[in-house]
């Protein structure tokens, strides 16, 4: 039998599965966590990738990476760190993401470029960041690489002392803020104003099914891409799936065969993992709010979701905007989660947590309407994610959606894309392999649409009179 590895190096842990690469069957996987926080180690993620695949990585033909976006990894010359990894959510890079929207003439300007408006998660603005805060280290920058560039170098024997040419692919590339996936190049003219006039080393751009090189040990490595890449190539998505995926934070993205440039800043002109384009609204909030709202009630997740089941639709007015962490969308990186509608028959445990739920689900609603702003027209929504396992959240969902809501089988959907991009680059076929899809329920939308919209209506109307 044939195997494949495919990585999923997220925020919180390094996950990996081994699969038959025909079948795309799971037949072991493994995990470790990651340090928490928004700077971490990128020594760290290696380390965890070792524990993760002790005894699975060797014995897979083939490997891939799918990695968190966007954050910054900085070498020197001898591909030494020159300081911990900024992630994508880290915010102290807001303001530099503002300043260099202006330094280029605005946000069409941005979108023109490269297909996407600068926020703080992107690479770019982090570089900005580092050049002004922190210029004797960005003075020993050499190279800039991406949290799936650097496990797929070390992977290739790269380490301290050894240096071996890096590689990304057009889904990571594309969320740098630095390369075009409309063109498939990178604009040196954006990196050098971001980085103040320093041009260090970028990853050579691979195709999709293009191999990264081979473990010292001989293994083949596939390119790779980012983890939302990942998990549209996990989940085989076509022409008018969306997808919305509710981990730490959020996101809604669809396949595309063109390439998207949004001025407003709210849709992400990404490239995916099979060469076409993949149009993403990120949040920084999701599933994480509901465990906070467990933690207030002093409740588990179970009897938040039974808890909230008790209550109406609409939680009696009571309206959460779920920004607990500051939001990328709507652009409000020092925005505060708050409860709205509160009256003495609002304020009961059922209708605070039926809000909770309604509040992440309308803010994903509103980043689903930025995607059909721009033409996506969606026949179904697939819900992955944590929070996609509770029947609550398809339910309302298809509700606030007003589409038919599709939830496969859980899976490590972005660890699966990476294996069946191993798995391609293997067999160097023209196309990924077919790998079937599970489906565990279908939600369809209701046929009265007035309650969604009532919901929708009243979390409009909060979020207007506190931002707009």
């Amino acid at each position: 039998m044939t195997t494949v590895a495919g990585v999923d190096s997220s925020t919180q842990s390094c996950k990996v599965v081994v699969c038959d690469a025909d079948s795309g069957e799971v037949i072991a996987r493994g995990q470790a966590t990651h340090p928490e926080g928004t700077e971490v180690a990128p020594a760290a993620w290696w380390d965890a990738l070792r524990t993760a695949g002790a005894g699975l990585l060797e014995r897979a033909d083939a490997i891939a990476v799918a990695g968190q976006q966007h954050g910054l990894v900085a070498l020197d010359a001898a591909g030494v760190p020159v300081r911990d990894a900024l992630l994508w959510n880290d915010l102290r890079s807001a303001a530099a993401a503002t300043e260099l929207i202006t330094d280029l003439g605005g946000p069409d300007a941005w979108a023109a470029a490269v297909g996407s408006v600068p926020v703080a998660s992107f690479t770019v603005a982090k570089l900005r960041w580092l050049a002004d805060h922190e210029p004797q280290l960005a003075d020993r920058t050499a190279r800039v690489l991406l949290p799936h560039d650097y496990l797929t170098w070390r992977l290739r024997g790269g380490e301290p002392g050894r240096i071996v040419a890096p590689t990304t692919d057009r889904g990571d590339a594309s969320g740098t803020g630095y390369w075009a996936p409309a063109d498939n190049v990178y604009r040196e003219d954006l990196l050098a104003m971001a980085f103040r006039g320093r041009t260090p080393e970028l990853p050579r751009v691979l195709g999709p099914q293009e191999p990264a090189g081979r473990t010292p040990s001989g293994t083949l490595v596939a390119a790779g891409t980012g983890d939302n890449a990942g998990a549209a190539l996990g989940l085989g998505i076509s022409e008018g799936d969306v997808v919305v995926s509710l981990g730490t934070s959020g996101t809604v993205f669809a396949r595309s065969e063109r390439a998207c440039a949004d001025p407003s800043g709210a849709v992400a002109g990404f490239a995916d993992a099979t060469g076409a384009f993949l149009p993403l609204v990120c949040t920084l909030n999701a599933a994480r709010v509901l465990t906070s709202v467990a933690d207030l009630l002093g409740v588990d997740l179970p009897t938040l979701e039974a808890l909230a089941a008790q209550a109406p639709p609409g939680a009696d007015g009571l309206v959460l905007l779920p920004y607990l962490t500051g939001e990328r969308t709507p652009d409000l990186p020092h925005a505060t989660g708050s409860l709205h509608g509160l009256r003495p028959e609002a304020m009961r445990p059922a209708t605070v947590a039926r809000a909770a739920f309604e509040g992440v689900l309308c803010h994903l609603a509103d980043a689903l309407d930025h995607l059909t702003g721009i033409g996506v027209r969606p026949r179904r929504v697939l819900l992955i994610g944590g929070a996609a396992r509770s029947r609550l959240v398809g339910t309302i969902a298809a509700q606030v959606f007003g589409v038919t809501v599709t939830v496969p089988e859980p899976a490590e959907y972005v660890a699966l894309g990476a294996a069946r991009q191993a798995a391609w680059a293997l067999s160097g076929a023209a196309r990924p392999p077919a790998w079937p899809a599970r489906t565990a329920a279908e939600i369809s939308a209701p046929s009265d649409a007035a309650a969604g919209r009532a919901i929708r209506a009243e979390y409009r109307q909060a979020r207007r009179a506190l931002y707009d």
